[in-house]
């Protein structure tokens, strides 16, 4: 017989679910996705937003549009390979009996495309628009593994259009505004214990079903920034990039073991819908680039994002009156980065970086299989080739050195009373590769 905390149970599968919208495998600040210049990418995103090298600009701070004399489109590609290998510590169910199944690895490596197009209107007017993805990502484990009714499948795919202005005032200073279109999509699955559902020890972990969550979502948003070049040769920039909110609509869809399928629908397990107000956070970034001579310039960074937005994820379900809620208390974070930029010849430049990357999750307890994040450290190396027909190529390679995540999803939270304590740590890395084509005409 299905216990009464089936309806409960119900509820947590679908909040776990939507949880998927804020999912990335790359172990990075949150769900953002920063891999959005090759050449950039090369100092690993120091004084992106102070630049204003390509068209990729339009991304980082529109207002460095105003450095262009030419029109110039660019597309580039991110190839993210992701570990993400979990070690089991001593997950139990609710009555303390060990969590069965192996350990796995989770990341899933992925590809990060972006397009960028900068038309110079006139000298102080420059328009342009940027296709991106800055949210997503994916991680998936085995059907059987030891934290399934965690996580199995979780994918976040997000595009943003951001058609841009830009205006010089004069040699200093400029500025630039933009308008983001943004389309989210997902899909999330994770084994049931149906067994656990039914409050009968011996049943626990022998009758396992699935649920399955998918949404999506457009919704708008905007960036501002300023360019400021004190001297030839030096600039600052400061961008700002707002929030997104995005509500969530989409479907729950249950498997169930033939053997109990007719109390399970009884019970609230039936294909259903739901939604989510999920907030993409807002950003400030300042940025600097300094040429110390005709060869050598340096870059900086600094990056504040505003994660503290996610104190919750509040569920609402078709098939049930009250909200259903789940708590991250998140942290806002900062990322740092510095970058050297060595002009070898004319068409040839050779870049490197270092960054240091904040997670926004403060605790083992607030961390999930499906975004094991923790604070990186990237190093960086890159270089660009201006071919004399307007064609140019940059290409980066990139380490991320990650703080091995530890979960410790407690049985005394009643979110992890039906899913089991899982407990383990996560051995992690990213290594990422950029490479962009530029015409300039």
């Amino acid at each position: 017989m299905v216990h009464v905390r089936g309806r409960l149970l119900f509820l947590l599968i679908a909040v776990n679910g939507l949880l998927l919208f804020s999912v990335s495998s790359a172990m990075g600040s949150g769900v953002a996705i920063i891999e959005q210049s090759a050449s950039m990418a090369g100092y690993a995103y120091a004084g992106a937003a102070a630049a204003a090298q390509d068209a990729s600009t339009l991304f980082f701070n529109p207002a460095g549009m105003a450095k262009f004399d030419q029109n110039e489109v660019q597309a580039g590609v991110h190839y993210l390979l992701v570990t993400s290998d979990f070690t089991n510590q001593g997950s139990t169910n609710f009555w303390g009996a060990p969590l069965t199944g192996p350990d796995d690895d989770g990341g899933e490596n992925a590809l990060v495309p972006n397009l960028y197009y900068i038309h110079s209107i006139s000298e102080q007017w420059k328009a342009g628009i940027a296709v991106t993805a800055p949210y997503g990502l994916a991680t998936e484990y085995e059907e059987g593994w030891v934290g399934r009714y965690h996580a199995l499948r979780s994918e976040l795919t997000t595009y943003n259009i951001n058609p841009s202005m830009a205006y010089k005032f004069n040699e200093q200073w400029a500025v630039g505004v933009g308008v983001s279109i943004e389309y989210a999509e997902a899909e999330l699955s994770s084994a049931v214990d149906f067994g656990a559902a039914a409050g009968v020890p011996s049943l626990s972990q022998t009758l396992d079903g699935k649920a399955t969550v998918t949404g999506d979502d457009w919704n708008f948003g905007g960036n501002i920034g300023l360019l400021y070049e004190p001297m030839v040769g030096t600039r600052l920039g400061l961008h700002y990039r707002s929030q997104i909110n995005h509500k969530l609509e989409g479907d729950a869809d249950f498997t169930v073991p033939d053997s109990i399928r007719s109390v399970a629908e009884a019970a609230g397990y039936y294909d259903t819908g739901g939604s989510a107000q999920i907030t993409l956070p807002d950003t400030v970034s300042f940025s600097a680039y300094h040429d110390i001579n005709e060869k050598w310039a340096i870059l900086a960074d600094v990056t504040w994002t505003h994660w503290s937005l996610w104190n919750e994820i509040r569920v609402k379900i078709e098939s049930d009156a009250d909200d259903s809620v789940t708590t991250l208390d998140w942290d806002d974070t900062f990322r740092y980065a510095l970058g050297a930029v060595y002009k070898a010849t004319d068409p040839l430049v050779l870049r490197a970086g270092v960054a240091f990357d904040e997670s926004p999750i403060p605790a083992a307890k607030n961390r999930t299989p499906r975004l094991p994040g923790a604070d990186r450290i990237w190093v960086t190396l890159g270089g660009g080739y201006q071919f004399s027909n307007g064609f140019r190529v940059d290409a980066a390679y990139a380490h991320l050195f990650v703080d091995d995540p530890e979960i410790d999803k407690d049985l005394s939270d009643p979110e992890n009373e039906l899913r089991g304590a899982l407990v383990g740590e996560y051995d992690a890395a990213v290594d990422i590769i950029s490479a962009s084509v530029s015409y300039q005409f």
